[in-house]
C-alpha cells in the first residue's frame, strides 16, 4: 500500500494490486529518504580488505581499500576514470586472483 493524493489535496492510499499503484509510488519516489547503507558483516569487510591489499601486492598500486561500512569498493576513493576502465584489460591476472567469487 502507499499514498497518493488526489486533485484535492488529500491523501488516499492505494492497494498495490491496484493498477493506481506503479504511478503513485513513482509519484511519491522523490520524497523518500535516502537509503541507508548496507552493514557488511565483519568477514565481508575482511573480505574486502584483503581483495584491496591483495590488488595492491599484484602491482595496482592505486587500488583503494573498501568503504568500512559497506564494504564496498568506490572509484572516487582511489584511481583516474582512465585507470578503472584499463583495471581488467591490463591486470586481469590480479583481478582474477584477488576478487572474491561467489559460492
Amino acid at each position: 500500500m502507499t499514498i497518493s493524493y488526489g486533485d484535492n489535496g488529500a491523501p488516499h492510499f492505494v492497494e498495490k494490486e491496484s493498477p493506481q499503484y506503479p504511478p503513485a509510488q513513482q509519484a511519491c519516489l522523490s520524497l523518500l529518504p535516502p537509503p541507508s547503507p548496507v552493514q557488511a558483516s565483519p568477514q565481508e569487510l575482511a573480505a574486502a580488505r584483503e581483495a584491496s591489499a591483495c590488488m595492491r601486492a599484484k602491482g595496482v598500486s592505486w587500488y583503494p581499500d573498501p568503504d568500512p561500512v559497506t564494504a564496498e569498493v568506490q572509484q572516487k576513493d582511489g584511481g583516474t576514470s582512465e585507470q578503472w576502465q584499463e583495471l581488467k584489460r591490463d591486470h586481469l591476472d590480479a583481478y582474477r586472483a584477488c576478487m572474491p567469487r561467489p559460492s
